[in-house]
């Protein structure tokens, strides 16, 4: 199974690629989305959108996951995003129909098992389950492929209990 993981943006968009054969995954690709600073917010919505389009033609995943987004501090980026995260979620859709989304504390209970885990021992448990050399830069990338093991494991136990 091939599993497309997004951690939604306004600027950058991280994205990760897995490939999930019961309980082996490897990462077949990961980075980031930079719109242009000096577009208006339609042509960055846009940008996001036809990007995100050319990266499920590129990997044509089984399921699309997105991380589900948070904001306690400054509403005028927590509007981008959630425009941004609404352009994302409409290209995903209408290109593959298992789209999943995960809140920030499943994503840390599935990667860790401790719902406040911090950034830094997420990544590196995105680094040892895919047996990398380094934790992935950017952070949204590392995000993103945490998005994607999120699902990889929700999906393998939903398979051993009958669920």
């Amino acid at each position: 199974m091939i599993i497309l993981g997004i951690d939604p943006g306004y600027a950058i968009v991280g994205y990760g690629v897995i490939e999930s054969n019961g309980s082996k995954v490897k990462a077949i690709d990961y980075g980031v989305i930079k719109t242009p600073a000096d577009l208006s917010i339609p042509k960055r919505l846009k940008f996001i959108e036809e990007s995100m389009a050319k990266l499920i033609s590129l990997h044509k995943p089984d399921a699309i996951c997105i991380e589900e987004i948070f904001f306690h501090n400054n509403q005028k980026t927590a509007i981008n995003v959630a425009q941004a995260r609404g352009a994302i979620v409409i290209s995903c859709i209408q290109r593959c129909s298992n789209l999943f989304e995960y809140t920030p504390l499943q994503i840390k209970q599935a990667m860790t098992g401790y719902g406040r885990a911090n950034k830094q021992q997420i990544q590196q448990m995105v680094k040892v389950m895919l047996e990398l050399k380094e934790v992935p830069k950017p952070d949204d990338a590392a995000d993103a492929l945490a998005v994607a093991l999120t699902h990889s494991q929700t999906n393998r136990l939903a398979k051993i209990f009958g669920m």
